[in-house]
């Protein structure tokens, strides 16, 4: 068995699961009197992160995902963005979420933007590579284009872990063939006054310039 990967036991109750998942839009296919289908609903963008996604300490329209809606509800009006962000949110927390947010979306896209807070408690390197695979195989078996978002982690933690925790994210998207973008905060990484007071949560000033950093890489996918 390959390390950082699941037992075959597991497999096969996540097999099982997606099996399920896969199902899901027969059984909920609508049809109009004629027995035609119905005016297509707008497709979905799901976006799974912690609080650098869910907007801490902000008003949740000011957040990047929020403010990311707004733009696509003007040139994308086909696409709704649902955001599924927790603050706190671990890669184990989205991946045993990621076929329920799944199964109630049907996402054409997937936005995985997790591990921050795995790397601030020093997490096992295959324990985050297991979690962020599970979530880029559901997301694929739906049939979702996926935008893995890295994150970097402060030197503190010892170069071999830093190094190998970028590493993860490259390996993934190499991998599973996705699109990688390296770190969320790069534009605003060696700002302090990018910062809320605990040094950690970007201010609501600087959330137009990540999504300005995310869109690259996003918009493609939505084409």
């Amino acid at each position: 068995m390959i390390s950082g990967y699941p037992h075959p036991r597991v497999a096969l109750q996540w097999l099982i699961a997606i099996t399920l998942l896969l199902a899901a839009p027969l059984a909920h296919a609508q049809s109009g009197p004629a027995g035609q289908p119905t005016d297509a609903p707008p497709r979905t963008l799901l976006v799974m992160g912690d609080s650098l996604s869910a907007g801490y300490g902000m008003a949740a329209e000011d957040g990047w995902v929020s403010l990311l809606a707004d733009e696509l509800a003007r040139s994308h009006p086909d696409w709704r963005v649902v955001n599924a962000s927790i603050s706190g949110e671990t890669s184990a927390g989205g991946a045993s979420r990621i076929i329920g947010e799944a199964w109630r979306h049907q996402p054409d896209v997937v936005v995985i933007a997790l591990g921050a807070n795995d790397g601030l408690r020093g997490l096992p390197l295959h324990e985050l590579r297991r979690n962020l695979a599970r979530m880029i195989g559901v997301a694929q078996h739906v049939g979702a284009e996926v935008l893995l978002v890295g994150m970097r982690m402060p030197p503190n933690l010892g170069p071999e872990y830093t190094e190998g925790f970028e590493q993860v994210y490259r390996d993934l998207a190499a991998l599973f063939d996705v699109t990688l973008l390296p770190f969320l905060l790069e534009p605003i990484a060696l700002e302090a006054g990018a910062y809320q007071d605990d040094n950690l949560h970007p201010t609501e000033a600087a959330q137009p310039r990540i999504l300005a950093h995310v869109q690259p890489a996003l918009l493609p996918l939505l084409d």
